[in-house]
């Protein structure tokens, strides 16, 4: 990663070269590196562990993949290609084209608090998880997960990030698929696996429950409505993943890396989801397993350590490294998207925009090596103060994203959809969103939290809308907002609107496949 970084940073002479790749990027390259991050060491860990063990768990949890392929509909056609059409770097620029400056710096500002908080964890849980399971220190695990990937990160730039994680991408399938046929093998086969495994843990379908006060939260509408919003949000209006959907050659590479990813995340979900139906079947036929994995503070086993817990244990010298370079790996490629976007938002939304406004491709390139290794090392060192804060951050961090998520992509949807909408309007609705979101976290416990992915977005929509129109609207020239025809005008060759019905269709077979699997 390291030589291949050193080699990628010869090319480098502005920050368009470093942040965006020169726009030289393939759609495929793109969409399978925003696949191993969103693969991150969590999933890789947690996903299998709540198939295999959780209450209320099991495959369920394929769910949350049917809003993937409408969501990215969503964003073909109505928000990214008027993004790459102004040929932004930071997504938040767009906000001040649109609003005023002071929009643009609160929710760039949110994005970097919230990912700079969010990374540290992720740093956290998998140099925790490396400590148990390769019995080294803690500091180790950090530091040696952390020096690497911003190495790699600081002189090659995007195209660093994307082609080291299409690597990665390769690395983490071939462990898992390696971990599915040891289990199998085992365990004496599919068959014997059905046979073994508790059939709930084989539904994949919940309509019986809704989630609005039940405590459910993994029942089928929320995950479909709730996971819809969330992954517009995150795809559209998150600097770590927008900014390499802006790398690419042109507006149509753009949305084919969106619709490439529509059609291929499903597939890697599944297959991390077998993985768990695996471990449930082991753990079944060989009851020992489970006392053997380490215990949390309350005493019960840390089922988030059955993946590698279960490599350690039963595969060859070799392959264990293999598995444990995965972890790395899944690690390495959520950290090094996130310090590169941060640096990028800080250069652009911060440094340039409020300090040094003008600067030579030379200085351009200086700080953004700059601000990668500032970011770099303070996620990793946030890491070592994770468990002083509180040990429910773990838990609670997931929910984090829920608590924000609708209400950026409603103040972004209100921008793009409502031509009278203003800064007021947005930033009211903005405020207010995450505020009902707070008071559903606090005193509505049993309300499922994947449920305020579209309370955050309904609410400041809806507000933004009521607030714009009390006040005077911004008169723009720029093509900013969306109407019927504007993604031919911008360039697209593509026909995006037909190609989008093959994602509805495959959202169609997701949902069959999925109720399928519950009647094995």
């Amino acid at each position: 990663m390291v030589g291949l970084s050193v080699f990628l940073s010869r090319g480098q002479k502005n920050k368009s070269d470093y942040y965006l790749g020169g726009n030289d990027l393939s759609a495929w390259s793109v969409a399978l590196s925003t696949m191993a991050t969103q693969c991150s060491t969590n999933s890789l860990l947690g996903a299998p562990a709540f198939v295999a063990f959780s209450v209320g768990g099991g495959l369920v949890w394929l769910q949350y993949e049917m809003a993937l392929p409408l969501a990215m509909i969503g964003l073909m056609l109505l928000m990214l290609p008027l993004f790459r059409a102004l040929q932004v770097i930071s997504v938040y620029s767009y906000l001040e084209k649109r609003f005023n400056l002071a929009t643009r710096l609160s929710l760039s500002i949110l994005f970097q608090f919230l990912r700079a908080f969010s990374t540290g964890v992720t740093v956290y849980g998998v140099s925790l998880v490396l400590m148990v399971c390769l019995d080294i220190p803690f500091w180790w695990a950090a530091v040696g997960l952390g020096v690497v990937t911003i190495i790699y990160d600081m002189f090659g730039g995007m195209k660093a990030v994307v082609y080291s994680d299409v690597i990665q991408m390769v690395i983490l399938l071939l462990a898992i698929f390696i971990a599915i046929f040891y289990a199998l093998d085992l365990i004496g086969g599919v068959s014997s696996l059905l046979d073994v495994t508790p059939k709930e843990r084989l539904n994949a379908i919940n309509f019986s429950d809704h989630g609005w006060g039940d405590g459910k939260d993994f029942a089928f509408w929320p995950m479909l409505f709730g996971g819809f919003f969330l992954y517009m949000s995150y795809y559209g209006t998150d600097q770590s993943q927008v900014q390499r959907e802006l790398s690419t050659k042109s507006i149509d590479d753009t949305n084919q890396s969106l619709f490439l990813n529509g059609l291929l995340r499903f597939p890697l979900v599944l297959s991390y989801c077998a993985l768990g139906i695996c471990l449930a079947g082991f753990a079944v036929k060989f009851p020992d397993f489970l006392g053997s994995l380490p215990t949390t503070e309350s005493g019960s086993p840390n089922y988030n350590l059955a993946v590698p817990m279960f490599v350690l244990q039963n595969f060859p010298s070799g392959l264990v490294g293999l598995v444990m370079v995965g972890l790395f790996a899944a690690a390495m490629s959520s950290l090094d998207s996130v310090i590169n976007s941060l640096s990028a938002v800080s250069l652009r939304d911060v440094v340039q925009r409020l300090w040094i406004k003008d600067m030579t491709n030379k200085q351009e390139v200086i700080w953004s090596r700059g601000l990668t290794l500032f970011w770099g090392v303070l996620c990793v060192t946030f890491a070592f103060y994770v468990e002083d804060i509180a040990d429910s951050i773990i838990v609670s961090v997931n929910k984090i994203g829920s608590l924000t998520n609708g209400s950026i992509l409603g103040v972004f949807l209100l921008g793009l959809m409502v031509k009278k909408a203003n800064s007021q309007g947005a930033i009211v609705g903005l405020i207010g969103g995450v505020a009902v979101n707070a008071i559903l976290w606090i005193y509505f416990p049993n309300i499922s939290w994947l449920w305020w992915n579209l309370t955050g977005f309904l609410f400041t929509f809806i507000v933004g809308i009521l607030v714009s129109y009390t006040g005077t609207p911004k008169v723009f020239t720029e093509t900013l907002t969306w109407e019927p025809g504007v993604i031919e005008k911008l360039g697209c060759k593509i026909n995006w609107g037909h190609r989008s019905l093959w994602l509805v269709a495959y959202f169609i077979l997701i949902t069959i496949v999925c109720y399928g699997l519950s009647y094995i």
